[in-house]
């Protein structure tokens, strides 16, 4: 994902005119992790947008699901945008739904895909701590149900962060943080219109945590994809901007 503006203090990728899809990534991903979504849908009359969120950059203090989500509001009227469709996997799941609670004025729909927010080992397990490389191999693989996706791009990424003790100390603090905003009482008094997509095969967030989601929220729409980890719009972009067009369809967004 090159051709990357930079703003301010912001830095995006946007494509398109039409309805601001905002994407969130997560943790360990990069704004690429959403290549198809980012290629497909300005084709069909939205405008795509993928703000790289200060994840290491921000004080300590401010390396939180809560500041990261007034980051994403200030980024949007920055932007001039007024309604949006937020779509966040992992932890820009957990930034999506949390902005979602906050200024639900400002949400058109929601999207959430491996989501963080109710699960709570989550971010625990599935973030290495340091450790050597074989190991955080296993750990990258184990993200994806087919492990070649991992590749050594991500891998090397994966391990260069958690061996920068700025960075690690960082993801560990996020990590409490996600662990500290469960959504769970939440959840029932948001009533934007969701769509779930999930990977049957995730083992970060695993399947039940899907279900209940679906359970929670009041307007949601839960899709799985069959043979698909943890980074559904990775390892199936094609079926993942299929159901994503289907669910904006159904919500008529």
């Amino acid at each position: 994902m090159n051709n990357l503006k930079k703003d301010g203090k912001y830095e995006y990728f946007e494509a398109g005119e039409g309805t601001p899809i905002i994407i969130l990534h997560g943790l360990m991903g990069g704004l690429s992790n959403f290549d198809g979504v980012a290629d497909y849908f300005p084709t069909k009359g939205y405008k795509v947008v993928i703000p790289q969120l200060p994840l290491y950059t921000q004080n300590i203090l401010k390396t939180n699901v809560k500041a990261f989500s007034k980051y994403v509001k200030d980024f949007i009227t920055y932007k001039g945008f007024d309604r949006v469709i937020l779509l966040g996997n992992s932890l820009g799941g957990h930034i999506a739904l949390y902005f979602t609670k906050m200024y639900p004025e400002r949400v058109a729909g929601l999207v959430i895909t491996g989501s963080s927010g109710l699960y709570e080992s989550a971010m625990g397990d599935s973030y290495p701590k340091r450790g050597d490389y074989e190991y955080i191999r296993k750990k990258a693989e184990d993200v994806f149900y087919n492990p070649e996706i991992a590749t050594k791009e991500i891998i090397d990424d994966v391990y260069n962060t958690v061996n920068d003790r700025i960075k690690l100390i960082k993801t560990l603090t996020i990590a409490k943080s996600a662990i500290r905003h469960n959504m769970a009482k939440d959840l029932p008094k948001m009533h934007a219109p969701t769509g779930i997509i999930w990977g049957r095969n995730d083992k970060v967030t695993p399947p039940d945590v899907a279900e209940e989601f679906n359970k929670l929220l009041p307007n949601s729409t839960l899709y799985w994809i069959e043979n698909c980890g943890h980074a559904a719009m990775m390892e199936h972009p094609e079926e993942f901007n299929r159901l994503l067009e289907e669910w904006l369809n159904k919500v008529g967004l």
